[in-house]
């Protein structure tokens, strides 16, 4: 092999890992839209929008709660479906009902390979529920990808809790109640 052989296939390297980086931000970005609160895109059912989060996860993956606080509260789940079920009681009427969610992602670290990735993000989330009571939680994530025939998936994901604060009352000046940013697209 020749040095400009060497050198160009270096660079494929290079640049199958820059795009797998980007795809697995892309593939975790899509998760937490869908766990946003209110949805972004209202069309989508309950069942729907857990569908789509299950179809984010390998066949074999797992999405659990570690430490005290988030083993307890989360649990551990295998699979799609399992995935899903879990996932959708977020956002399924409860009282108090969660009218506002939004996840934050910040402290990004990607370590790439050809077919799996690692990604760990510090999450920062403000809740408001129709009672009036507010709180904030803030997270470390790890999660695994791989990649898949259908693209990148996650196979591993893990949340464990920094904190939960309330929040003063009426700290959120405005908020929205329904999405209407693709409504019309």
């Amino acid at each position: 092999m020749d040095d400009v052989t060497a050198r160009l296939e270096a660079l494929e390297r290079r640049v199958r890992l820059l795009e797998g980086e980007a795809q697995v931000r892309r593939v975790l970005g899509r998760y937490m839209f869908l766990c946003d609160a209110p949805l972004a895109e209202p069309h989508l059912s309950h069942e729907d929008r857990a569908g789509a989060l299950g179809a984010l996860f390998t066949a074999d993956a797992v999405w659990e709660g570690v430490g005290a606080a988030h083993g307890a509260k989360f649990g551990r789940h295998v699979g799609p479906a399992a995935i899903a079920r879990h996932l959708r009681q977020f956002f399924e009427a409860r009282d108090p009902e969660q009218v506002f969610n939004t996840h934050y992602l910040c402290s990004e670290q990607i370590f790439a390979q050809e077919d799996t990735a690692e990604g760990r993000w510090v999450q920062f989330q403000p809740w408001i529920f129709d009672d009036g009571t507010t709180m904030l939680r803030s997270s470390r994530l790890q999660v695994r990808f791989r990649l898949t025939e259908a693209g990148w998936k996650i196979s591993h994901y893990r949340t464990e809790n920094l904190f939960v604060a309330d929040l003063p009352p009426d700290w959120a000046q405005t908020r929205i109640a329904r999405s209407v940013l693709f409504a019309s697209m």
